[in-house]
């Protein structure tokens, strides 16, 4: 399981809604989906040079994204992070999207929540909050 801050996940959401009003919208990572596929306020948990959630809003010409590592798998603090890596979000690399509305009621349900907890399954990805002190 790979673990972000609710304060982190809350600023890289953020970070993509401003870019995407800045920027004339929200990217798709997946080339060739609908507007109304993945093209909303969100987050995307990508793995490829660790695991890190990336915001999704339109950059500007040379602009980067937000990125936040997970606690567990971030490349600049764990030199275990290959490892992690794998062994949570699996050998290859890959996207997923998180869409904010979703996150923010799985926030919301659980008041004084500290963390998002990501696990990936087999055939899915569970998300959960917990608080950790």
């Amino acid at each position: 399981m790979l673990t972000f801050t609710i304060t982190t996940v809350r600023e890289v959401i953020a970070r993509g809604i401003v870019d995407a009003k800045a920027n004339g919208g929200f990217r798709d990572p997946y080339f060739g989906l609908s507007a109304a596929d993945n093209r909303k306020p969100g987050l995307w948990i990508v793995g490829d040079h660790g695991v890190y959630l990336c915001s999704n809003g339109e950059l500007a010409k040379g602009a980067t994204p937000l990125v936040a590592y997970a606690e567990e798998c971030d490349p600049h603090r764990n030199d275990d992070w290959f490892e992690v890596k794998r062994w949570t979000f699996g050998g290859d690399d890959g996207v997923d999207f998180l869409d904010a509305e979703g996150l923010e009621a799985l926030i919301a349900a659980s008041p004084g929540c500290t963390h998002l907890r990501i696990a990936f399954l087999q055939d899915t990805v569970q998300l959960c909050v917990i608080e950790r002190r």
